[in-house]
C-alpha cells in the first residue's frame, strides 16, 4: 500500500501521520510539500494531517484549501485514491468540497484536549471494516473548531446512506446530532476531529487507532 501525507504550513501531525502510516504498511509515506502539487503516482492513501495550517487565518482550513496541491486531491479521489482527513485535515477537506458541511468553533468557546470516547456507526467503510463487532473506542481529540454543522438536508442524507462514521458518546465541542467524523458519497474520503494516528502505540492514547489503519490496508 502506498502512501502519502501532505504537508501545510503549520501541519503539526504530520510526523504521527508519518509513523502511524509507517507502521501500517511497513514503508515510509511520501511527504509532500503542498506547492509542490504532485501526489506520487501509485498513491493509495493520501493523508491530510491535523495542525494550524495558515496559522488558521480567515478560517480553519481555508487558505490551506486554495494551496496548488489541493488540484491533485481532487484528481486522487476521483480516480478512486483514499483520503483520510484528521482535525484540521477535515476542516481542509469541507473547505475544499470533498466533504459536506463545515467546523466551527467549539460551542463552549474552549480548547478541548483529551481521549473521547466514540460510538462507530458505521464497519461498513474502508476507513471501519476492522472495527466490525466494536461498540465503542477512546481516541485523543485536540481542536478548538470542532463543531460539526450542515444543513438539516445534508445531516438527513449523511444519516440516511450510513454516511456518519462514528459520534461523540459525550459530545465535547457541539457538533450536530454528535457527529466526530463522516464519509463522502463515493466512500473514498473520510473526515474525522479525532486522532486515530495519535492511538496507535498504547504510550500515547490507547491503541484504537491501529483498526483504522488496518481497514484500510485490508481494502486496499
Amino acid at each position: 500500500m502506498k502512501t502519502a501525507v501532505i504537508v501545510f504550513p503549520g501541519s503539526n501531525c504530520d510526523r504521527d501521520a508519518q509513523t502511524a502510516l509507517q507502521q501500517a504498511t511497513g514503508q515510509a509515506p511520501e511527504m509532500v510539500w503542498h506547492k509542490d502539487g504532485t501526489i506520487p503516482s501509485g498513491t493509495d492513501l493520501v493523508m491530510v494531517p491535523g495542525g494550524f495550517s495558515y496559522g488558521d487565518y480567515l478560517r480553519c482550513g481555508a487558505m490551506a484549501a486554495n494551496s496548488p496541491v489541493i488540484s491533485q486531491l481532487h484528481e486522487h479521489a476521483a480516480r478512486g485514491g483514499y483520503i483520510l482527513g484528521v482535525c484540521n485535515g477535515f476542516q481542509i477537506l469541507c473547505e475544499t468540497g470533498l466533504l459536506p458541511g463545515a467546523l466551527m468553533r467549539n460551542t463552549g468557546l474552549e480548547f478541548v484536549c483529551r481521549p473521547e470516547r466514540l460510538k462507530i456507526e458505521t464497519a461498513n467503510s474502508a476507513f471501519t471494516n476492522a472495527y466490525a463487532g466494536v461498540s465503542d473506542i477512546t481516541i485523543p481529540i485536540a481542536h478548538h473548531d470542532g463543531n460539526y454543522v450542515a444543513d438539516e438536508d445534508t445531516l438527513n442524507t449523511l444519516e440516511g446512506e450510513g454516511r456518519v462514521a462514528f459520534r461523540y458518546v459525550d459530545n465535547p465541542n457541539g457538533s450536530a446530532r454528535d457527529i466526530a467524523g463522516v464519509i463522502s458519497e463515493n466512500g473514498r474520503v473520510l473526515g474525522m476531529m479525532p486522532h486515530p494516528e495519535r492511538a496507535i502505540g498504547g504510550h500515547e492514547g490507547g491503541t484504537d487507532g491501529v483498526a483504522m489503519f488496518d481497514s484500510l490496508m485490508a481494502a486496499a
